[in-house]
C-alpha cells in the first residue's frame, strides 16, 4: 500500500470511530522527533505482570496479573506512538518499536522522512538501558530466537530488516525484503524469520542462520504481521484482503487462507485448540477451527480490539481494545469476558511476564 493510499484510508476509519476534531489531531501528530526515546523507571515489579503499549499517550500500563488491577504506568519520552513490544528469551528485557506515526487504523504505509526507533528496557522496572534512531519508520523490534540480535524493519518502498547487536543497537546486517515491510517475527523452532511485505502481498523468509531469503510466499492483500502458532504454524494477517494466510513453518507452504469478511488485527492458538483472531472494525474476538476455517463463535470486547496475549497458565486472555481505551480480562473456558480494565489511549501491543 502507498502511503496517500494510507493516509486516506486511517482518516476514515479514525474519523468514524473517534470524531472529525480527533482524528484530525491524531492524523496531524507524526514525530519527526530526532532523539532517541527514554522511559521514566517505576520501582522494579515483584508479581506477574501485562505491558500494554499505549500509543495514543505514549506510554506502557503495568498490570498486575495475579489480580487483574492497573499497578503502574511507564512514561516515554521522545517516543510518539509506540507500537508493539517483545521481550528477551531471559525475560529480563523488553525491546519497543516506535514508529512515529499513528498506526491504530491501519499498519502498513510509510513515509518519506518518517524516522522510526528502538528501544530497550528493564523488563522489571521500565529503565531505559538503550535506544537508537532509525532511518526510516519501522513497525516492530523483536529479540532474536538466542536473544542476541534484534530484528526491525525499515518500512519503505525498498523494504529492508534490520539485524542489530542486542546490547549496542549497532546494525550488524541489512536484508532486502518486499515493499513497505512490516511485522518480522520468528518461528516456534527459531530456524526461521517472516516478514510480512504490506505492498507487495508477500511473505518474505529469511534463514535466521544465514540471513538469507530462503523464500517469497504469495498472500493476500496488504499483510501485516506472520504470527506464531503453536501448531509450529504462522498465521498471517491480510488487512485489506480481509483474510489469514496459514503457512506450514516447516514445509514453508501455504496450508490453508480463512476468508474472514473482516478487517484482522491479530491471530493466535489458544490453550484450548481454537485460532482466535481479533475483528478490529466491530470491536470482537472471533474463534476459529485450527483443522479447518470453520468459525466457532465470537466474543465482543471492545472497539478497536487488537492484541491477544495468553497468561502463563492458558487461563486468561487479554484483548486490547484500541478505540475505548481499555483492556479486556477473558475466561479461556468460558470464553466470557471477566473483567475491563482502563489504560492508556490507544492500547495496542501487549507482552505477559511471570515474576
Amino acid at each position: 500500500m502507498n502511503f496517500s493510499r494510507f493516509i486516506f484510508r486511517a482518516a476514515l476509519l479514525c474519523t468514524a470511530i473517534v470524531g472529525i476534531n480527533a482524528c484530525s489531531n491524531s492524523m496531524g501528530n507524526m514525530n519527526m522527533s530526532t532523539k532517541d526515546p527514554t522511559s521514566t523507571a517505576i520501582a522494579a515489579i515483584g508479581y506477574d505482570a501485562l505491558f500494554v503499549v499505549n500509543g495514543g499517550d505514549n506510554t506502557v500500563s503495568v498490570i498486575n496479573t495475579q489480580n487483574n488491577t492497573l499497578a503502574a504506568t511507564i512514561k516515554l519520552q521522545n517516543a510518539a506512538f509506540p507500537h508493539h513490544l517483545y521481550l528477551s528469551p531471559d525475560k529480563m528485557t523488553k525491546a519497543l518499536a516506535v514508529p512515529g506515526m499513528d498506526l491504530s487504523a491501519g499498519h502498513t504505509g510509510g513515509m518519506a522522512g518518517m524516522m522510526g526507533s528502538v528501544m530497550l528496557m528493564d523488563a522489571k522496572t521500565g529503565a531505559t538501558m538503550k535506544s537508537r534512531m532509525l532511518e526510516a519508520m519501522n513497525h516492530n523490534a523483536i529479540f532474536s530466537p538466542d536473544g542476541k540480535e534484534i530484528w526491525t524493519t525499515q518500512m519503505m518502498d525498498n523494504g529492508t530488516v534490520l539485524v542489530l547487536d542486542a546490547t549496542s543497537l549497532a546494525t550488524m546486517k541489512t536484508i532486502s525484503v518486499g515493499a513497505m515491510p512490516a511485522e518480522v517475527t520468528f518461528s516456534r523452532d527459531g530456524k526461521y524469520a517472516f516478514v510480512c511485505n504490506g505492498a507487495s502481498n508477500t511473505v518474505s523468509v529469511i534463514d535466521v542462520t544465514t540471513k538469507n531469503v530462503v523464500k517469497t510466499i504469495a498472500v493476500g492483500k496488504d499483510p501485516v504481521g506472520a504470527w506464531q502458532g503453536s501448531n509450529n504454524v504462522m498465521y498471517v494477517d491480510n488487512e485489506e484482503g480481509k483474510s489469514v494466510t496459514a503457512i506450514d513453518a516447516q514445509t514453508l507452504n501455504v496450508i490453508r487462507t480463512y476468508n474472514l469478511g473482516f478487517m484482522p488485527a491479530m491471530a493466535a492458538t489458544a490453550p484450548n485448540g481454537e485460532l482466535w483472531i481479533t475483528d478490529a472494525d466491530n470491536g470482537k474476538v472471533v474463534f476459529f477451527s485450527l483443522s479447518s476455517d470453520a468459525k466457532l463463535g465470537e466474543l465482543a470486547t471492545g472497539v478497536g480490539a487488537h492484541a491477544i496475549v495468553f497468561s502463563g497458565d492458558g487461563k486468561t486472555a487479554y484483548i486490547t481494545n484500541q478505540g475505548a481505551a481499555n483492556v479486556s480480562v477473558i475466561d479461556v473456558a468460558t470464553k466470557k469476558v471477566s473483567k475491563t480494565l482502563t489504560v492508556g489511549a490507544k492500547p495496542n501491543g501487549a507482552v505477559w511476564r511471570a515474576k
